[in-house]
């Protein structure tokens, strides 16, 4: 689950600023802006490998030792805001007319979406280039294309049937793409194209999967998404104890699903937003600012409890981890609260726009900037990938990353799962 260099998304409406008495039901500026904030943090930190001499505490911290980094709290606070949007997205959807029935279908082609650009991706790290016929770059950048051309949301000047033949390349293009791979560092490179891990976007698939539908069906009855999300704390409990017998018909659901963990942290956005939601009626941030105060405490402390068993890890999606992580990410939606609704301060984050409107085409971005720095045989002079020179060259890219999405967005380009 580690974010690297290989490791370089939901409905979201505009940023604007808004008051809280003037935020819409089925929307909520601070949300976009904090799947804004993430989305940027997770490509600065994905390009810390690129660095030396940074400060330690940015990095993920390895596998085994008892502690998060920067980098280890973005991946979970992304799955946090993935839930935050569903109550928003499914009231939005339901308001249009769909039904329940359209909506399940909608949530399948989605997640079927995410974990075939997550096994792409991930696949590409195992790659034989040798083997294959191609080095990894250019695995990437075919990927990314074909992302891009299935999932655009073509503008009106593209006719219907051009739109479904730029669809069916990319189809095309990845179908080759699987029958030509082949993985693994031996000689031979027999390793076929498969299911290493699920990848970032694969395991975001799944929690989004098994939280939608959740939300879907409970409908208005939150105690029903309380209950699911206590027992799938529970599962993380379990899965760190290692007490999951080996012979469970449990062990036929995918991993990111049994480990627990991952929904948990998706189905913590969703009673955030609805909590939001009920108090937001009142229309004091002061009960909203206390409600989400003490359960932010509640849940570090929770955390700091479960870690007398296990340590806080990201790699292992321990419990302390989920709750301490859940914690720091209603903490910053707080904080951005603050800011964006209640001060009508949104447009101090209007800069980085494109990553809450347009956050799959931003993940997306580092791949082929990767590749043109590889294609074109660019070095960076060493000062620039060192100590606090180099940090503001990663934020740099982060920010250039961000612009970019913007301006191909302008011109037509906007994903959509």
């Amino acid at each position: 689950m580690a974010l690297t260099q290989t490791h370089p998304v939901t409905d979201a409406p505009e940023l604007k600023p808004v008051s809280a008495a003037q935020t819409s039901p089925n929307r909520l500026v601070s949300i976009d802006i904090l799947r804004a904030l993430t989305m940027v943090l997770m490509i600065f930190v994905n390009d810390l490998w690129s660095l030396t001499n940074i400060l330690a505490w940015l990095e993920h911290v390895p596998r085994g030792v008892d502690g998060m980094g920067l980098a280890d709290t973005i991946f979970p606070a992304f799955l946090f805001i993935v839930g935050m949007s569903l109550p928003l997205a499914i009231a939005n959807r339901k308001s249009k007319g769909d039904t329940n029935s359209t909506l399940v279908w909608h949530i399948i082609a989605r997640t079927i979406g995410l974990l075939v650009m997550g096994l792409f991706l991930v696949n590409g790290e195992y790659i034989n280039a040798g083997a294959t016929g191609m080095p990894r770059v250019v695995w990437y950048t075919l990927s990314c294309i074909s992302f891009i051309l299935i999932w655009n949301i073509y503008p009106a000047a593209i006719k219907t049937q051009m739109a479904r033949i730029l669809q069916a390349a990319g189809v095309a293009i990845l179908l080759v793409l699987a029958f030509l791979y082949r993985g693994g560092e031996d000689a031979e490179a027999t390793n076929r194209f498969s299911i290493y891990w699920w990848g970032i976007l694969g395991l975001i698939g799944w929690s989004y999967f098994t939280s939608a539908l959740i939300t879907l069906f409970a409908g208005k009855r939150t105690a029903i998404i309380v209950a699911a999300w206590v027992v799938f704390c529970g599962l993380s409990m379990v899965a760190a104890a290692k007490l999951m017998p080996e012979s469970s018909l449990l062990q036929l659901l995918p991993s990111p699903i049994l480990g627990g963990t991952l929904v948990a942290l998706t189905l913590g956005g969703v009673l955030t937003t609805l909590l939001f939601q009920y108090l937001q009626k009142q229309n004091s941030p002061g009960k909203i600012t206390l409600a989400f105060l003490a359960i932010a405490l509640g849940l570090i402390l929770l955390g700091f409890y479960t870690r007398t068993f296990w340590i806080i890890a990201k790699l292992g999606a321990t419990p302390p981890w989920l709750f301490i992580c859940s914690a720091l990410t209603i903490l910053t939606f707080l904080a951005i609260y603050w800011i964006a609704d209640v001060r009508g301060k949104a447009r101090w984050f209007g800069f980085i726009k494109p990553a809450g409107t347009d956050t799959l085409l931003c993940y997306l971005m580092p791949y082929f900037a990767y590749a043109g720095v590889q294609f074109l045989n660019i070095h960076w002079p060493t000062f620039m990938l060192t100590g606090g020179v180099g940090l503001l060259k990663s934020f740099g890219f982060a920010l250039l990353c961000v612009w970019v999405a913007g301006l191909l967005s302008r011109k037509g380009i906007r994903l959509k799962l």
